[in-house]
């Protein structure tokens, strides 16, 4: 029986792109259902695939190295950055648990997560994500309509006394988010104001300031700039998080497709782990009362831990010689997103590095022998990861890799628009030896002089002489002058003798 690719499915259908969230279930089951199942059973997908890998010239290899070493951390630059964000947290979590003003920030702790703790964070150490567990009683979700598994509302199983009551809304049960970021902001504000002296000593030049709210992001933003505030160091993303011990929700309880990758075992330990809310409702317009109240699951834990533990044995980068190049192969799809989104400025902007980072986990699961992944081996594993990304952007399929009913590239959150210009800019940087991964090296200014001020000066026309004329009257000059010196200089010497001789 002759198979039909997934597009050629959807146009016999007549169907379209779904516009709206509600449509995106309809829409999984045209499209990327195939797609969806070649994924999750760890299938090659090579039927679907419909992306051509091309061969790899020897300058492309070069440049793929060459640029997979410069987007390695420098050593003095982590220790400064580093030593900077644990003065930082350090301090918070001995504020935040010494408050008298909320109680409830109290019980928390520390989780570090994002780029720079999975050691795929290039070009400088700036960016850190910080996660501060907030504990709470027994809760329940409820999973909203509209998004597939990945927004939930989260309430109190009961009434209680406790401290998390002032963050309750009107039926005692809920728990607001909005209200819950209101109070991280103000604490993190006083905080920095308090304490700026503390930080500034251990800072030197330099001090914290905190980045004024973004509607959509579940994170307080704090910033390190240069003493006159011209030039942001670095940043760090305070995220509250609701910590759930009891089970996952039933959208991602089948847990991540990592049994040929990580094993059965490492797939009931991820199960085993809580996991936890952010406060982050959905990039819409017109959001419901309760939508603005919601709060996203979060697996940024699962996700450091697998990229740790990320070889098919467990020998895997322990040294030299079991090292391989998996995630040089992410930093390098990192860097070439943040050179697409450089170059077309406000047209990819729903692109992020989360895309690449979950088609990094797809690639994963189906190419996960160790073999496959050896450093002599980094420009073909990376022109394959690249390959997937492109043939996922051209299907309008990626599903979430722990909610795979949730599609990140559902035009509800990716509009096809921007969908069809990424596919675009892609295959153009493909077939073109991916130009964005050169870099225009400018020699290094060790000293910064300011530029003086243009001085105009009037020259009178009596000062201006012809060039030949000038040159001719100096050389004249010059000559009868040294020859009339010497001459003197003789007679002068003949009057000595002759007088010397006439005393004698």
């Amino acid at each position: 029986m002759k198979r039909i690719s997934p597009v050629k499915k959807l146009k016999a259908a007549g169907g379209d792109a779904p516009d709206s969230p509600a449509q995106q279930e309809n829409a999984d089951k045209n499209l990327p259902q195939r797609k969806k199942q070649a994924w999750n059973k760890g299938e090659s997908g090579a039927e679907s695939m419909a992306v051509e890998v091309l061969p790899i010239s020897p300058d492309l290899d070069r440049l793929i190295r060459q640029r997979g070493r410069d987007l390695r951390l420098r050593q003095v630059e982590r220790q400064h950055a580093v030593k900077l964000v644990n003065t930082l947290v350090t301090n918070l979590q001995k504020f935040l648990k010494d408050n008298k003003e909320q109680p409830f920030f109290r019980d928390m702790s520390v989780l570090t997560t994002g780029s720079y703790y999975e050691l795929v964070k290039i070009n400088k150490p700036n960016e850190f994500d910080i996660m501060l567990k907030l504990k709470t009683p027994r809760l329940a979700w409820t999973e909203l309509k509209d998004y597939n598994g990945l927004f939930y509302t989260v309430s109190l199983t009961r009434r209680t006394r406790s401290e998390i009551r002032s963050f309750l809304l009107e039926d005692e049960l809920t728990i607001s988010s909005s209200k819950i970021m209101k109070e991280m902001h103000f604490l993190v504000r006083k905080f920095v104001t308090t304490h700026q002296g503390l930080l500034h000593e251990s800072a030197g030049e330099g001090h914290w300031v905190v980045c004024k709210r973004r509607l959509n992001s579940p994170a307080v933003t704090l910033a390190f700039v240069s003493e006159n505030e011209r030039e942001e160091i670095l940043s760090v993303d305070i995220v509250p998080a609701l910590e759930v011990p009891q089970g996952w929700p039933q959208a991602a309880r089948a847990g991540p497709v990592v049994d040929k990758w990580l094993g059965k075992n490492a797939r009931r330990k991820f199960l085993s782990q809580p996991v936890y809310f952010v406060p982050k409702r959905p990039k819409q317009r017109n959001l419901s009362d309760v939508e603005k109240e919601s709060w996203r699951i979060s697996f940024s834990h699962i996700e450091k831990e697998m990229m740790k533990y990320h070889g098919n044995k467990k020998t895997c980068c322990e040294g030299r010689t079991n090292e391989c190049c998996r995630k040089l192969c992410l930093r390098l799809l990192k860097c070439l997103f943040e050179g697409l989104k450089e170059t077309h400025q406000g047209k990819l902007s729903s692109l992020c590095s989360y895309h690449g980072k979950t088609v990094f986990f797809h690639h994963l699961s189906v190419r996960c022998e160790d073999s496959l992944w050896t450093p002599g081996q980094l420009s073909d594993c990376f022109m394959k990861l690249l390959g997937d990304f492109e043939n996922a952007a051209q299907l309008g399929s990626l599903p979430h890799f722990f909610v795979p009913d949730f599609n990140l590239f559902s035009p509800a959150v990716f509009s096809k628009r921007s969908r069809l210009f990424l596919v675009e800019v892609l295959r153009n940087q493909r077939e073109s030896g991916l130009p964005l991964l050169q870099v225009q090296r400018s020699p290094p200014a060790l000293f910064y002089t300011p530029a003086l001020p243009p001085q105009i000066e009037e020259i009178s026309a009596e000062a201006v002489t012809p060039l030949n004329h000038d040159t001719m009257t100096f050389q004249t000059s010059s000559f009868t002058y040294s020859y009339m010196t010497l001459a003197c200089v003789i007679v002068f010497m003949a009057i000595g003798c002759v007088f010397r001789a006439l005393v004698q």
